[in-house]
């Protein structure tokens, strides 16, 4: 599992984009890949760990890269 910190989040769309020197290019990550339940959200400048999924083919909002089981670490 990478471990990424959150570079951008948007409370108002439940998304945004992680970065990792592991992973080229950042990462989209939506608020239902955040182990936890209810409605979660993400810092910008938090650290986490996440599976990342290469989407190859059809990109996710332009992002070659997309997380699911996001777990903080801080």
């Amino acid at each position: 599992m990478p471990t990424a910190t959150v570079k951008t989040w948007s409370d108002e769309e439940g998304w945004g984009v992680l970065v990792s020197p592991e992973v080229s290019g950042g990462i989209w990550a939506h608020f239902s890949a955040i182990d936890g339940p209810g409605y979660r959200r993400l810092e910008p400048g938090q650290k986490v760990t996440c599976n990342v999924e290469d989407l190859g083919g059809p990109l996710q909002d332009g992002y070659r890269f997309r997380a699911s089981g996001i777990v903080s670490t801080q």
